[in-house]
């Protein structure tokens, strides 16, 4: 069939349906209608089917309401970890289960306060499918507050779950601390202490983290705010020992951890417990000034062991880095010169023609307030006299340091058959793992700060929640490794010596180089993922007319998302 035009003289032309036939072998024709009387769109559109094409009309553009569009393909990704990983088995069951594993979830699509979790999962507000998968849509603040209360009594069980996984007797456990802090003065471990956030104003608490080799997380303590590093030492140990029931295990620290006095009274008496740390500067000029560590060693080689007395049944392990001597001379001399100009604005306050600063008191804090947060006081020799304020560098003092420049000293109990000098090393090294951690806890990947809760115990659930957050994404990234800037060899070898700075892989600098894979996908970081994801969205659509149900399509991903969904074992 076909729609044929027919002139009509000086009328218009006139538009039949005919039909194309065949009869004794000979072809005819036979008109079926006369469609004249047709709208042009309409006649153009039957012309359309008669060739095979599909049509969108405006009839059917008007036929379905798209009613709503969530993003669904980065729910899909972590809810698809989280059940590999069995986060729901961990957990006792009961309704609030499924509500902890949506502020974990949460905590890595959009981190935020509880309040903007509530507005994220109800169905009336909700920002993705998370609420959806987990039937957690009618969810408010207050119930999420439930869920922590809930959640935190059950932090030893799931700890423990989570070391038979990952730790096991003779096995590595890295362990560091971190503090970030508070909006408020109300909660009980909020207290005023050292701040690695550079925000003294503000209180703060102090948690530390306890992980594997690889730098995967399975516990984590919160302690007050004003609490030293070394003592937090003790409630590791107990809980590696008791609740983890591990009696021999390695634990790395590094030297303002693991000082001497925490070897000695906590560390020493327990048989099966040994420890890698390093020395710090002190003892690593006692070395120098006994002999037992000669500068000349490193002529030829930068990693040697030796022994001393005050070390008995350990081993020091000591290496030089050349690149780190020279970031270090760069360093100090940068600060100097800053520190320089600060004492050269306040020796020129003591000679000023009009109110000179004469208080010696005065003096000397104004010269701690400009030295003593670079750490440079010890470099500069001052005088106070009655012309006002001198002062000079101290060559010997700087000479003594600099020759230390890119040298430490590692201790180990471990014997030599066990871990040599080289795997030593490395292993210490692996403490940059957990810097890693707490960089991530931080940013805005899981926003662990700043804290607003009051009570302590909330306090406790909130860091555990961003815990379990981040052991989501450590095998998310694990998992996505192909299609992001992250180093699939990590952890092996790559360098020559241990000492050397650590190397990419050829496969990690080829797609740093190209921002390509082997099979010329993007390569992407593991935020902009996640969002790429989130473009996958779950559409709500309402035919028009009302006896047909509405259903639900799913948008159909890239070869990008394919390809990152098939990684992680997810079908939409």
């Amino acid at each position: 069939m076909y729609v044929a035009v027919v002139p009509n003289r000086n009328s218009p032309p006139a538009f039949l349906l005919r039909e194309a036939f065949r009869e004794d072998g000979k072809v005819k024709n036979r008109t079926l209608a006369n469609i004249s009387h047709w709208p042009p769109a309409q006649i153009d559109a039957l012309r359309q089917v008669l060739k095979g094409n599909t049509i969108v009309g405006p009839s059917l553009q008007t036929a379905f309401d798209v009613v709503r569009s969530l993003p669904h393909g980065h729910v899909a990704a972590v809810l698809a970890m989280m059940r590999q990983l069995r986060l729901g088995q961990l957990l006792n069951p009961g309704p609030q289960c499924n509500r902890v594993l949506a502020l974990i979830a949460q905590r890595l699509l959009q981190p935020g306060s509880k309040l903007a979790a509530a507005r994220a999962l109800r169905t009336e507000t909700a920002r993705s499918t998370l609420g959806q998968e987990l039937e957690v849509g009618a969810v408010d603040e207050d119930q999420l507050y439930d869920a922590l209360d809930w959640l935190l009594p059950q932090q030893p069980q799931i700890e423990a779950a989570l070391a038979r996984r990952h730790l096991g007797e003779g096995t590595l456990v890295l362990y560091d601390v971190s503090s970030t802090y508070f909006e408020g003065h109300c909660c009980p471990l909020a207290r005023y202490g050292h701040s690695r956030d550079e925000r003294r104003g503000n209180l703060q608490i102090v948690f530390g983290v306890l992980a594997d080799a690889q730098g995967c997380p399975v516990a984590v303590e919160v302690f007050e705010g004003n609490t030293a590093d070394p003592k937090t030492v003790a409630a590791q140990i107990a809980k590696l020992r008791e609740r983890f029931a591990l009696k021999d295990v390695v634990l790395v620290g590094d030297r303002g951890m693991l000082t001497q006095a925490r070897i000695e009274q906590e560390l020493r008496p327990l048989p099966g417990m040994e420890w890698i740390t390093a020395l710090r500067t002190v003892q690593i000029q006692k070395l120098v000034a006994d002999g037992a560590l000669q500068l000349s060693l490193f002529d030829q080689i930068d990693l040697a062991e030796i022994t001393h007395p005050d070390y008995p049944g350990e081993r020091l392990v000591v290496c030089r880095n050349p690149l780190l001597a020279t970031e270090r001379a760069r360093k100090r001399e940068d600060l100097m010169v800053a520190a320089e100009k600060k004492l050269a604005a306040i020796a020129a306050a003591t000679r000023r023609p009009q109110r000179p600063l004469r208080d010696p008191q005065r003096i000397n804090y104004r010269i701690g307030e400009a030295l003593g947060p670079k750490k440079v006081g010890k470099y500069f020799q001052w005088e106070i006299t009655a012309a006002g304020l001198t002062f000079r560098r101290d060559p010997e003092r700087i000479a003594r340091d600099a020759a230390l420049d890119g040298i430490y000293v590692l201790r180990t109990s471990l014997p030599a058959s066990r871990l040599d000098a080289a795997q030593t090393v490395r292993s210490y090294k692996q403490l940059a793992r957990l810097e890693r951690v707490f960089r991530i806890l931080k940013s805005v990947e899981l926003e662990i700060r700043p804290i607003h809760h009051r009570l302590a115990d909330r306090v406790r659930a909130h860091v555990f929640i961003c815990l379990l957050a981040y052991y989501v994404e450590w095998h998310l990234r694990r998992a996505l490794a192909p299609l992001l800037f992250e180093d699939e060899q990590r952890g092996e070898p790559l360098a020559a010596s241990p000492v050397a700075p650590a190397k990419r892989s050829a496969s990690a600098q080829s797609k740093a180089q190209t921002k390509r894979t082997p099979d010329r996908l993007p390569v992407q970081s593991f935020g902009d993922l996640l969002k790429d994801l989130a473009t996958i969205a779950r559409n709500r659509i309402q035919p028009t007319r009302k006896s047909l149900p509405p259903f639900d399509i799913v948008t159909r991903p890239t070869p990008l998302q394919k390809h990152a969904l098939q990684l992680l074992g997810v079908s939409l």
